[in-house]
């Protein structure tokens, strides 16, 4: 894969505070968390990435361009790359450090499979980024992708010699992840990243519906030599620091607890836990020998531990390895087949929702929904298997923690 350096525009440090800019993704920004980071700042970035004006695309573009002419926003000296270590602890209280980079990959049509995508996407938000593009001639947020390095080449050669020197920035986020964050303009040290992508394929880990924004630009703007590369965020899949957990799936449609745990049955087997993290435990260890679901229900103070019968991918007309997957098994044989959701219902999520955070899944059926199917971790695997035979993942399979932080970089293309 071809990558080059950004000539990247940053936040000038010396009129912001990095803490009061910066925001996640704007897809998983609600209403409220829109407010909040308005009054942060003038200049935060959510004013570029999602706009409340009604004009917001025009908004955007005037502000990107007054955020330059006061030089709260300045260009960095030499074309970069972003070496950049998130630093959080999880649940159990372990430190996980994952390290990656930002700079610009070359665009490439999927048929070329030198990148892949593994979910699906929807033509509203498409739309909605590439007005926010064309308007303001700017990438504001990376392609989150994942390359395969068992060599670890670039942790050792770029990791060893910048982490001892202070970031360009260190800043905090909203969950509690550092960000830290070094510039390097070095020549040599650039090659190292360009050699160590050169012969690998990339899989799109997040950022399906800007990638494919980047893709459409490109082609209407064919002589706009910028255009022909995206802003991204690599990481290592070999690193084991590199987390995906779990997109659960809440059942709001009025369907009997008891109904559903008899339809369970004749797929599953089931084995009924009564202590939470236990439930959570056991789901993944027999996921790693079969595929193994969660089930929690209304009023019903149990938990269940579905592990799929082998005989029950028979059913499945799909593709080979698509019947490794927890989540195709569960669409096609309860979603679809038992409870009569439709694939525009399941894509539009009408009478279903999918969640990422463990806490709200486990809250949602004593707040009405009538069951919650608790997903394993995904593995890597996985993912990688699927998408490199050309086949998707059901929307929202999975969540690579953490998000990347909206302002840290900002591509001009032009």
């Amino acid at each position: 894969m071809e990558i080059l350096p950004l000539n990247a525009f940053v936040y000038n440090q010396d009129r912001v505070n990095m803490q009061d800019v910066v925001a996640p993704p704007y897809d998983v920004i609600n209403s409220d968390y829109q407010e909040d980071l308005y009054s942060r700042s003038e200049y935060n970035i959510i004013r570029l990435i999602l706009s409340k004006s009604d004009n917001r695309y025009e908004d955007a573009k005037q502000s990107f361009v007054d955020w330059k002419e006061k030089k709260v926003l300045i260009k960095t000296e030499k074309p970069s790359i972003f070496y950049i270590v998130q630093r959080y602890q999880n649940v159990n209280g372990r430190i996980i450090e994952r390290k990656g980079f930002i700079a610009r990959n070359k665009i490439e049509d999927f048929s070329t499979k030198k990148i892949l995508p593994h979910e699906y996407t929807m033509g509203e938000p498409k739309q909605d980024r590439l007005n926010l593009v064309t308007a303001t001639g700017a990438f504001f947020s990376q392609i989150f992708m994942v390359y395969n390095d068992e060599m670890q080449i670039i942790e050792q050669k770029i990791s060893s010699k910048y982490r001892h020197r202070t970031p360009f920035i260190d800043v905090t986020d909203d969950y509690g992840v550092q960000n830290l964050v070094w510039i390097i303009d070095d020549k040599d040290d650039i090659q190292v990243f360009q050699q160590a992508l050169k012969n690998k394929t990339l899989l799109i880990a997040d950022g399906h519906h800007r990638y494919e924004t980047a893709m459409n630009y490109s082609r209407i703007n064919p002589d706009n030599d910028d255009a022909k590369y995206v802003m991204s965020y690599f990481t290592n899949a070999a690193d084991e620091n590199l987390v995906i957990y779990p997109t659960h799936r809440i059942i709001e449609k009025d369907i009997n607890p008891k109904f559903l745990l008899n339809t369970v049955a004749n797929y599953y087997d089931i084995e009924v836990v009564n202590d939470r993290n236990e439930f959570l435990s056991l789901i993944e260890k027999e996921n790693q020998k079969q595929i193994t679901t969660g089930l929690i229900l209304k009023e019903d103070k149990n938990f269940y531990v579905l592990k799929l019968k082998e005989s029950s991918k028979k059913l499945v007309d799909v593709p080979e390895v698509l019947k490794n997957l927890d989540l195709i098994m569960l669409h096609e044989l309860i979603l679809k087949r038992e409870l009569g959701f439709s694939e525009d219902e399941l894509f539009g999520q009408i009478n279903i929702k999918y969640e990422k955070q463990e806490a709200i899944a486990f809250d949602s059926v004593k707040l009405g929904a009538s069951a919650c199917f608790i997903m394993a971790y995904p593995k890597m695997q996985d993912v990688l298997a699927i998408a490199s035979q050309g086949y998707r993942m059901p929307q929202k399979s999975t969540y690579f923690y953490p998000k990347l932080l909206s302002g840290i970089a900002i591509n001009q293309l032009n």
